[in-house]
């Protein structure tokens, strides 16, 4: 306590000087509690800075859901494409099997001559009929699961894309390299080739006009 001296150097111990010890003790109390006070309150934060945090959480947020919502949509996509794959080309070795199936049935229809079919029984009659009706079912059920015939006609452009050049005849009038005879059927499954049209095709001669080049294959 800070003691008050009066005139004669002796510690003032009157009510006056004592009131006024008391009052200054009391005031440095009360500033050293201000001043802690101060020291531990929160400090106040930036609304500008809480404003810039703010927006670039919610830009983070925003990227997160357009990717997962891009990569979703890639999901769907991709789905969808494999189903739409799986149902046009799941006939794919199917139908490449039963093309030959459709091959021998033809063959066995071309082997009997108009004569020799009409001079034929009525048993071997109903049989070729039989055979007849049957590559027309097969072909339908071609149809059905997308699976088309093709047929080049003599003189159609050699297409190396879809045609398969088994041979080379000469002396046709036609130009090199067109189709003149066709052995096989070819065949498309949806936008697919499932076997090429096997062909012959006319040989180049010395001043025959070209219509590309090919290449044989035997």
């Amino acid at each position: 306590m800070n003691e008050q001296n009066n005139e004669n150097g002796k510690p003032d111990n009157s009510p006056e000087a004592l009131r006024k010890a008391a009052d200054a003790i009391l005031a440095a109390d009360a500033e050293a509690s201000n001043d802690e006070v101060n020291e531990g309150a929160p400090v106040e934060p930036d609304p500008f800075q809480v404003l810039l945090a703010l927006q670039k959480e919610n830009a983070e947020l925003k990227d997160k859901m357009l990717r997962a919502v891009a990569e979703a949509e890639n999901t769907r996509r991709r789905a969808h494409k494999e189903k739409e794959d799986a149902q046009r080309y799941g006939a794919q070795r199917f139908g490449g099997d039963m093309v030959q199936v459709s091959d021998n049935l033809r063959r066995a229809i071309a082997a009997l001559k108009p004569e020799d079919r009409d001079a034929a029984p009525d048993t071997v009659k109903a049989l070729i009929d039989g055979v007849e009706a049957t590559e027309r079912q097969l072909l339908a059920a071609f149809e059905r699961h997308g699976i088309k015939e093709i047929t080049p006609q003599p003189g159609d452009r050699f297409d190396a894309h879809l045609h398969e050049a088994m041979f080379e005849v000469p002396g046709t009038g036609q130009p090199a390299g067109s189709i003149v005879h066709v052995v096989e059927a070819g065949y498309m499954i949806g936008d697919r080739l499932l076997r090429a049209a096997r062909v012959g095709v006319a040989k180049a001669e010395e001043g025959a006009p070209k219509s590309g080049g090919i290449d044989i294959q035997a």
